[in-house]
C-alpha cells in the first residue's frame, strides 16, 4: 500500500513504477503511465485560472489522473454526482469551470523511447494530505448536498479497506458496474486499487455477459456492484458461468434483496459482501447474508445506540475524532453487531395520524410477499396519502400473476392493518421486479414518486413480475394519451404502432439485446383498446431463437399479439 498523497512523490516511486493501475481491453497501464498521464494533465491544468473544477470525467482512468493532476496543482476537484446540464446548473456556484471527456489532453504513452515521457514519469509532484475535494449526494429531500472531505479521510479508508479484504482481493482486477462519481465507485474502484497497487477495469460493465469477456482477459477478478445491479444478473443469460468465478462481489448503496443473496451463495459459495456507510460518514460496516443479517463494523469502527435509536458512529474516515449522529434506527446484538430499522426523519402527519415512512416499510418487508419495499408521500391528491411501491419475492410474484394486483394490494393493507391505523396505510400501490435504484445504488424519493406517474411513453405501469423468461406487466392507458388525438374523432383507440412500441421498451429494460430489432412477426390486433383501459402484458423471451412473443389482453380476452425478433449480437 502506498498513501494517496504519495502517488506522485519521490516516495511513491519506491514503488514499483510497473504496478498495474488500469486494464484497457487488452493492455495494462502501470504506474509510470499513470505519473506520466498525471503529468500531461497539469501541464493543461496550470494554463488555467481556475481553482474549482467540476470532474465530468466518464473514463475512469482519465478522471483519475485529472483528479490528482488537481491535487499536484493546488486546485479543488468537485465530484458532481452527473453531468447532466440541469444538474450542473443547480450547482453553479460550487465550481468555476468544468473539465469532460472532451478537455483531455493529447497524449501517447512510450516510456521506452520518449525521454520527455520519462522525464514526467519520474518528476516528483508534492501533495497536501488533506487536500480537499467535494461530492455531492441527493440527500433525504432529493436536493444535491455538498459533502466536503478531505485526501487524508480517503487515505485512511483506503487503508482500512486493504486491512479488512486485502488478503480476499489479492491480485484481482476491480471489475464495476458503478460510477466513480459516487463515494462507494471512487473508492472501491478507483482510490482503493490506485492505493493497493492492482488494476481496475476501464470499462463498465453492465451485464454478466460482458462480465465474462472482462473475466476471460483479466483472470482473477473482484464484481463491485449495486443491489439494483446485483438482483438482476441471476436471471439473464451467462449469471452462472461466470469462470474463474469472481473472489468476491461487493455491493452498496442499499440492502441487497435475500433471495437474491441466496442466489449469490448457492452459486458462488458466498453472499455478495454489503458495505453500508454514506457519503459524510465513508464505511461503517458489512455483512454477508449467508452468515447472518446482521452489520459487523469494519475494523477500526466504532458504533452505539442513542436513546432513540440513532446510529451514532466514531471512525478515522470522518473529519473529527468525536462520535457522528446519523438518521439511522437501529437494534444492537450481544456480538457487537447491528440492524438496521429505518430513518429517523421520515415522519409524516396523515388524517392527525402521525406515521414513520420506514416504520411501514419495515413492516411490510417482514411479509413473504415483499423483497423490498419503498414509502412515498404522493402530491396533489385531495388528501395527503402516501404510495407503497414493492419488489416482490417469488411468492409475491407468483400471487401477483393468478390473483391480480388488487387482491395482491388488499392483502398487503390487511397485513400492515395489524400494526397501524387505517387512514396512514397505503392507498396507491405498484408492484416492481427492483426498487428504483439509481446509477449509484440510491433510492430517490423523487424516482419512488415517479413510479406513480405515467411513462415519458405515456403507459402507466401498475405492476410487473417474472415467471422463468415470462414477464407479465399491468398497463394503464390513460385518458389523456397524447396518442388519442385524431384516432379516431369521437371513438379514440390506441394506435397499434403504440401498443408495438411499450412491447419493445419494456422487453429492452430487462433484455437488452432486445433493442436490435429485425423484425415484428405474427403481428395480429384482434380488439379495440379504449382510455383507460387496463391491460395485462406479457412477454414471453425465446432466447435460443432471439425472439420475444407479446401478448396484450383486456378483461380475460386477447387484444394484441406479434414477436419481436432481434439481430444476433456483433
Amino acid at each position: 500500500m502506498i498513501a494517496l498523497h504519495d502517488l506522485l512523490s519521490a516516495a511513491g516511486e519506491t514503488v514499483m513504477l510497473a504496478a498495474p493501475v488500469c486494464r484497457d481491453a487488452g493492455e495494462v497501464l502501470d504506474r509510470a503511465a499513470f505519473r506520466a498521464r498525471v503529468a500531461a494533465w497539469i501541464a493543461l491544468l496550470q494554463t488555467r485560472a481556475a481553482q474549482r473544477c467540476a470532474l465530468c470525467i466518464d473514463d475512469p482512468f482519465e478522471f483519475a489522473c485529472a483528479l490528482f493532476a488537481l491535487f499536484a496543482c493546488g486546485k479543488e476537484p468537485v465530484i458532481p454526482a452527473n453531468a447532466t446540464p440541469g444538474y450542473l446548473a443547480d450547482l453553479a456556484d460550487a465550481y468555476d469551470t468544468v473539465l469532460t471527456d472532451a478537455d483531455l489532453p493529447p497524449f501517447t504513452w512510450s516510456a521506452s523511447v520518449d525521454a520527455a515521457a520519462t522525464r514526467a514519469v519520474h518528476r516528483a509532484h508534492p501533495i497536501d494530505p488533506h487536500a480537499p475535494l467535494t461530492l455531492y449526494t441527493s440527500g433525504s429531500s432529493g436536493s444535491p448536498k455538498p459533502i466536503r472531505k478531505t485526501l487524508a479521510q480517503f487515505n485512511a479508508e483506503v487503508h482500512t479497506l486493504e486491512a479488512q479484504w486485502g488478503a480476499l482481493v489479492g491480485d484481482a482486477t476491480m471489475l464495476a458496474s458503478v460510477p466513480h462519481h459516487h463515494i462507494y465507485g471512487l473508492l472501491f474502484r478507483v482510490l482503493w486499487p490506485l492505493a493497493a497497487g492492482r488494476a481496475f477495469d476501464r470499462a463498465i460493465s453492465l451485464e454478466p455477459l460482458h462480465l465474462q469477456s472482462r473475466i476471460e482477459r483479466c483472470g482473477a477478478t473482484v464484481i463491485v456492484s449495486t443491489p439494483a445491479q446485483l438482483s438482476r444478473w441471476p436471471a439473464l443469460p451467462g449469471f452462472a458461468a461466470l469462470t474463474p468465478a469472481p473472489r468476491a462481489f461487493f455491493s452498496s448503496g442499499g440492502p441487497l434483496g435475500l433471495e437474491a443473496a441466496q442466489r449469490y451463495a448457492a452459486t458462488y459459495g458466498a453472499a455478495p459482501l454489503e458495505i453500508y456507510g454514506s457519503t459524510e460518514t465513508g464505511g461503517i460496516a458489512w455483512r454477508r447474508q449467508d452468515q447472518t443479517d446482521a452489520w459487523q463494523p469494519v475494523i477500526g469502527i466504532e458504533v452505539r445506540r442513542d436513546e432513540d435509536g440513532a446510529l451514532n458512529v466514531r471512525s478515522p474516515h470522518l473529519d473529527h475524532s468525536g462520535w457522528h449522529r446519523t438518521d439511522d434506527r437501529i437494534s444492537c446484538d450481544e456480538h457487537g453487531r447491528f440492524r438496521l430499522q429505518g430513518r429517523l426523519d421520515r415522519v409524516l402527519k396523515l388524517d392527525g395520524k402521525r406515521v414513520s415512512l420506514p416504520e411501514l416499510e419495515a413492516r411490510l418487508a417482514l411479509h413473504p410477499y415483499v423483497a423490498q419495499a419503498a414509502i412515498v408521500p404522493l402530491e396533489g391528491a385531495s388528501r395527503e396519502r402516501v404510495g407503497a411501491v414493492v419488489a416482490l419475492t417469488e411468492a409475491g410474484s407468483a400471487v401477483l400473476r393468478d390473483e391480480g394486483r388488487v387482491l395482491l394490494a388488499q392483502t398487503l393493507r390487511r397485513h400492515l392493518a395489524d400494526y397501524f391505523d387505517a387512514v396512514v396505510l397505503p392507498r396507491h400501490w405498484r408492484f416492481r421486479l427492483t426498487l428504483p435504484f439509481d446509477s449509484r445504488g440510491k433510492l430517490p424519493v423523487s424516482a419512488v414518486a415517479a413510479v406513480f406517474e405515467a411513462r415519458a411513453e405515456g403507459m402507466e405501469v401498475l405492476a410487473e413480475a417474472r415467471s422463468g423468461d415470462t414477464l407479465h406487466y399491468e398497463l394503464r392507458v390513460p385518458p389523456t394519451l397524447v396518442h388519442f388525438a385524431g384516432h379516431f374523432p369521437g371513438l379514440p383507440i390506441l394506435p397499434g404502432v403504440v401498443q408495438i412500441d411499450w412491447a419493445m421498451r419494456l422487453a429492452a429494460e430487462q433484455l437488452p439485446a432486445v433493442r436490435a430489432v429485425a423484425s415484428i412477426d405474427r403481428l395480429k390486433f384482434m380488439a379495440p383498446i379504449t382510455p383507460g383501459a387496463v391491460l395485462k402484458l406479457t412477454l414471453a423471451h425465446d432466447a435460443a431463437r432471439r425472439r420475444v412473443q407479446f401478448a396484450y389482453r383486456l378483461d380475460g380476452r386477447e387484444c394484441a399479439s406479434g414477436v419481436i425478433v432481434y439481430r444476433e449480437p456483433a
